[in-house]
């Protein structure tokens, strides 16, 4: 299992990372517990992987021009990370063919080609509610994509969690963060209809990872102060790179 948190670009370090807006470390901190699997690492059964890909299946890559698709992974602080994201009318869920259904399969492309595990539309520029995820991170296991439209949480749990998360929207950087240990979903398929879910651990960070890109909110918004400061010269770079406009 893997992300790359290349979703949105996913990319951090054990087997979890996603955040939710009704999910935060004043809320959870009771209940939490941490994980003990040295910072170093990210891991899953018989690979050891970098922690600073908690969505990347490996190392995250920026693959540049991806085939079948002009999509690209923003990367901070482009404004359609902290942009509204509107919901999708019903009319425009009409199935596999619809426009939402080209746009998530060349989600998935860019997610891939990223080598991560999640995506969410506003990392590519579609300020939409809808994310792609994949918990292998791996197009070959095609059965386990999932597609979210309008998704929302309506319960968690207390009890939480913290593992390194990074993102590909901040290439070469992580940190912890504290998620809950399940969530209740509810959201709609391609074609309009609406199911519920259950997730739990690995699967549940990957999905409040990219439930806090479909609210605006990044994983460095989920750092303590310490781990801020810690990434802070990087993030500094990346602003420089950008220049005016940036959405801090």
């Amino acid at each position: 299992m893997a992300s790359a948190i290349a979703l949105c670009a996913v990319a951090a370090s054990s087997r979890r990372a996603l955040v939710s807006a009704f999910s935060t470390p004043s809320t959870m901190a009771a209940a939490s517990t941490r994980t003990t699997r040295p910072s170093s690492s990210f891991s899953f059964p018989q690979i050891s992987l970098p922690s600073s890909r908690l969505f990347s299946t490996t190392e995250e890559v920026d693959p540049g021009v991806v085939e079948g698709t002009d999509l690209r992974v923003l990367k901070y602080p482009h404004p359609s990370l902290r942009a509204p994201n509107y919901e999708i009318a019903d009319e425009e869920l009409t199935g596999p063919g619809c426009e939402i259904s080209k746009i998530a399969k060349e989600m998935f492309l860019v997610m891939y080609a990223t080598n991560g595990v999640g995506l969410a539309a506003p990392q590519v520029g579609i300020n939409k509610r809808l994310m792609v995820y994949n918990e292998h991170g791996d197009p070959k296991k095609w059965m386990s994509e999932v597609i979210m439209i309008n998704p929302r949480i309506v319960e968690f749990s207390e009890a939480s969690d913290v593992e390194e998360e990074g993102c590909l929207s901040f290439p070469d950087m992580g940190g912890d963060v504290e998620r809950s240990k399940w969530i209740k979903v509810e959201a709609q398929n391609l074609k309009g209809k609406k199911i519920k879910k259950k997730f739990r651990g690995w699967e549940a960070r990957i999905f409040q990872h990219e439930y806090d890109h479909l609210d605006g909110k990044v994983y460095i918004d989920r750092l303590t102060e310490d781990g801020r400061k810690e990434i802070q010269p990087k993030l500094d770079e990346l602003i420089d790179t950008f220049g005016e406009g940036g959405a801090l």
